[in-house]
């Protein structure tokens, strides 16, 4: 039995408003009607979507976009906190980002909010043994996005990268929950040497732009790392760094960083 949309509002709040906002938007735009309809309007789910778009932004003359919505599709299938998370982090953007005025702009136009849900399906495969599909996905959403997060990569939920350009996570690298970070942001190792090597950020961290954070260091909750910043060293929780390399400077200033996104260093900081 087809749902009312009343009772698909109650079940998914998220999916229900943004078909809305979708609705709105062709009426206010209808050139960009095809692009609605085929991208939100045409799927019953915000998981259809989202493997739709995915799909859609990965394909090339390797791998065709019919083929990758259908692995994006079976691992939201598969394991249903895919989606859940995947409305956290829209969720994060549109309260974080003052840029974001609408639940369908990430979903549509955002590269960062699309390369994060495109990772997420690449740690699935991780973790399912799909190795090399799992690069295939990492290599893509590198040269689509310039977005490089290695798919054995841990992260979190409510997670924000804002622009996205030039971010790299790596292999063994944490992200906790309700991370915000900026573009040109590094977690990387140090050296050559294998094994765990790759910075572990607590929940609730802003990461300012171009910030590198380096080796398998623990970046405490709640904490600040400023613009430009060189990491080498592990930071306790509820402080803020900056520097090259990073020092601590203050306290963090207020109990969430990573959703004020407050990124000024004051005298009382």
């Amino acid at each position: 039995m087809a749902r009312t949309r009343a009772q698909v509002a109650s079940l998914d709040p998220v999916w229900s408003r943004i078909t809305r906002e979708a609705e709105a938007a062709v009426r206010e735009e209808p050139l960009l009607g095809g692009m609605l309809h085929s991208s939100i309007l045409h799927h019953a789910t915000m998981e259809r979507a989202l493997a739709y778009r995915i799909a859609l932004k990965l394909s090339s003359g390797e791998m065709g976009e019919q083929l990758l919505n259908e692995i994006a599709a079976e691992a939201y299938a598969t394991d249903p906190r895919l989606g859940e998370v995947a409305r956290a982090d829209l969720v994060a953007v549109y309260e974080r980002d003052p840029a974001c005025h609408r639940f369908l702009q990430p979903l549509l136009y955002f590269k960062g909010y699309q390369a994060l849900q495109a990772y997420r399906v690449s740690h699935w495969l991780w973790t399912e043994g799909r190795r090399d599909l799992a690069y295939f996905f990492q290599m893509r959403i590198s040269e689509q996005f310039g977005v490089d997060i290695h798919p054995a990569a841990r992260l979190g939920k409510g997670i924000m990268i804002d622009h996205a350009h030039s971010i790299v996570i790596g292999e063994t690298a944490v992200v906790g929950d309700n991370v915000s970070m900026l573009h040109s942001v590094t977690l990387g190792g140090t050296g050559k040497e294998d094994g765990d090597r790759h910075p572990k950020i607590g929940n609730g961290v802003l990461i300012g732009a171009g910030a590198k954070v380096l080796g398998n260091i623990e970046v405490g909750h709640c904490s600040r790392i400023a613009a430009g910043s060189v990491v080498l060293a592990p930071v306790p929780p509820c402080k803020t760094v900056a520097g090259v390399p990073a020092r601590i400077v203050g306290e963090a200033g207020c109990d969430q960083p990573s959703i004020t996104m407050d990124q000024l260093i004051r005298d009382d900081a």
